[in-house]
C-alpha cells in the first residue's frame, strides 16, 4: 500500500491593509464664535470680538512677553496691573483658575 500524502492546507494570501485616510478635525462651532471682550480684558487681548481659543493665546503671548510666570511653579500666573483687573484683584492665580476668571469678561 502506497503512503498517504498529508492534505496541503490552502495557503492565506496576505492582503496589505487598507490605510485608514485621517479626517481633518473640524472646530467645534461654539469655540469659533467671535466672543465680545470686556473692558477689562481688552487692554490686554484687544478689543475686536475674537474666539474664545484666540482670546487664550493672546493671553498667554501677553504673559510669556511680560514674564508674568511664576518662576518656581509655573502654574502659577503673577497679575500685574492690567491682569489685576480681568482676575477680580487676585494677584497670583492658577492657569486653571484664569481661564474661569476671563470667561466672565466674554460674552
Amino acid at each position: 500500500m502506497p503512503a498517504k500524502k498529508a492534505a496541503k492546507k490552502p495557503v492565506k494570501k496576505k492582503v496589505a491593509a487598507k490605510k485608514a485616510v485621517k479626517k481633518k478635525r473640524t472646530p467645534n462651532a461654539a469655540f469659533m464664535k467671535p466672543m465680545k471682550i470686556s473692558e477689562a480684558l481688552s487692554t490686554v487681548v484687544g478689543s475686536k470680538p475674537i474666539p474664545r481659543t484666540e482670546v487664550t493665546k493672546k493671553l498667554w503671548v501677553y504673559i510669556k512677553k511680560n514674564k508674568l510666570q511664576d518662576s518656581v511653579n509655573k502654574r502659577m500666573i503673577n497679575a500685574d496691573a492690567n491682569l489685576k483687573a480681568v482676575f477680580g484683584g487676585k494677584g497670583k492665580v492658577s492657569m486653571f483658575e484664569m481661564t474661569k476668571l476671563v470667561s466672565k469678561h466674554l460674552s
